[in-house]
C-alpha cells in the first residue's frame, strides 16, 4: 500500500493560476457559480460609499489607534462572501512579470462586511478532522477565521492594497473568543486593515476580522502580515538574543504534504507556497510549508478539553514547518494560563510559540 507521506504531483504555473477554487461550503460554491467572476474581482474603489463609519477597537468607538494614521473608514456591505478561488487567480496573475500594477502606499480607508454567514456541518466536520479537533457543535476558535477568511482575502487582493498577497508572510495571529459560538448560529463579519508599519525586511500590517451574532461581538481575530521588500522599511529589528527554552514535549506529529492540500481545501487558502513545489520555489521556499493557521489550530486541538469559554489565544509564527516534517508539541499551565509551542522534533527549532489567557 502506498504511503500517505508522499508528495502530491507538482503543479505547473497554469495549475497555480487555474487551480483549486473550491469554496468553503457547497452553498457558497453554488452562489459563486451563479455570480459573474467579474463581480468577485472588480476594483473595490468603485464600491466605496460616501458615508464614513465609526472606528472600533475592542468595542470602543473613536479610538485613534484603529486609524493607523488614516481618516475614517468607509463601509461596504457585500451581499455574500466572495469566492476565494477567483481572488487567488487574480493575485497570481498580478504577480507575473509585466502584469503588476503600482500599489498604494497607505492602507485603504475601507471596511468590508457581510451578514448572515452560516456553517455547513459537513465542512465543519472536515475542518475538525484536518486540524485534529473533536466533532462537536461548538466552533473551534480558529474555524471562525476560516469562515470569514474570504472577506479578508477580498480586502487584501484590492488593487490599492499596499502589500501584495503573493509571497506575504503570516507572522502572528491573535484570536479573542468572547463566548462559544454554536454551529446553528448565523455570524456577521466585518474586516479592515490597520497599523501599517515598517519592518527590517519590508512592511507589516494587521488585518482585523470581527464576528458578531445578533449585534454582539463574539469573536475577533487580528492577523499580522509581513510584505518583504527589497528596500527595507526600517523599523525595529527582531530580537536575536537568547531563545527561550521550549516547554517539555508531550506529543509528536508527522506533518505530511497532505496537510498543505487538505488544509487548503477546508480553509480556502490556496496560496501555492503551501500546496506546490513550484509555487513554494517561486517565493523562496525550497519545498511547500504548512499553513500557519493549521499549526495554530492543531495546537489548540491538543488543548481543546482544557480551554475556558472565553479566552485570547496569541501566537507568533517563527520558522516555517516544511512539508514533510516531524514536529513536537509542548504546553505548560501557570497561574495566567497556558504557554505552548511547536518545535522541530529533531533540532528543537521553534515553529510557533503561543499563549492562552
Amino acid at each position: 500500500m502506498a504511503s500517505r507521506d508522499h508528495e502530491p504531483d507538482d503543479l505547473t504555473l497554469h495549475d497555480l493560476i487555474e487551480g483549486p477554487t473550491q469554496d468553503l461550503t457547497s452553498a457558497r460554491a453554488a452562489l459563486a457559480a451563479r455570480t459573474p467572476q467579474a463581480e468577485a474581482t472588480q476594483d473595490l474603489s468603485a464600491l466605496v460609499p460616501p458615508r464614513p463609519i465609526d472606528h472600533e477597537v475592542d468595542g470602543t468607538s473613536g479610538d485613534p489607534r484603529s486609524r493607523g494614521g488614516q481618516g475614517e473608514r468607509a463601509r461596504v456591505d457585500l451581499p455574500r462572501l466572495p469566492a476565494a478561488g477567483a481572488l487567488y487567480r487574480r493575485a497570481l496573475l498580478g504577480a507575473l512579470p509585466g502584469t503588476g500594477r503600482r500599489r498604494g502606499r497607505e492602507l485603504p480607508a475601507l471596511e468590508l462586511s457581510v451578514a448572515g454567514v452560516t456553517v455547513d456541518r459537513a465542512h465543519l466536520a472536515d475542518y475538525d478532522r484536518v486540524c485534529g479537533f473533536r466533532l462537536a457543535d461548538r466552533l473551534p476558535a480558529t474555524y471562525l477565521h476560516v469562515l470569514g477568511f474570504p472577506l479578508s482575502l477580498r480586502l487584501m487582493t484590492a488593487a490599492d492594497f499596499p502589500i501584495p498577497l503573493t509571497g506575504v508572510v503570516h507572522v502572528a495571529n491573535r484570536i479573542t473568543v468572547a463566548r462559544p459560538v454554536q454551529v446553528g448560529e448565523s455570524v456577521d463579519f466585518r474586516t479592515y486593515a490597520e497599523n501599517l508599519r515598517p519592518h527590517e525586511r519590508g512592511r507589516q500590517l494587521d488585518v482585523v476580522l470581527v464576528g458578531s451574532v445578533d449585534g454582539e461581538e463574539v469573536w475577533r481575530g487580528v492577523s499580522t502580515y509581513l510584505g518583504k521588500e527589497r528596500a527595507a522599511g526600517g523599523g525595529p529589528r527582531r530580537d536575536r538574543g537568547d531563545r527561550p527554552a521550549p516547554p517539555a514535549f508531550s506529543a509528536q506529529w508527522r506533518v505530511t504534504p497532505r496537510v498543505g492540500t487538505d488544509y487548503a481545501r477546508v480553509s480556502g487558502d490556496h496560496n501555492p507556497i503551501h500546496t506546490s513545489k513550484l509555487g513554494a520555489r517561486l517565493f523562496g521556499f525550497p519545498r511547500p510549508i504548512a499553513h500557519g493557521m493549521w499549526s495554530k489550530a492543531r495546537c489548540l486541538a491538543a488543548l481543546e478539553s482544557r480551554l475556558p469559554d472565553a479566552y485570547t489565544v496569541d501566537v507568533a509564527f517563527k520558522l516555517p514547518v516544511p512539508l514533510p516534517s516531524t514536529v513536537a508539541f509542548g504546553a505548560t499551565f501557570g497561574g495566567a494560563g497556558w504557554d505552548f509551542g511547536l518545535h522541530g522534533a529533531r533540532d528543537g527549532r521553534p515553529h510557533l510559540v503561543g499563549t492562552v489567557r
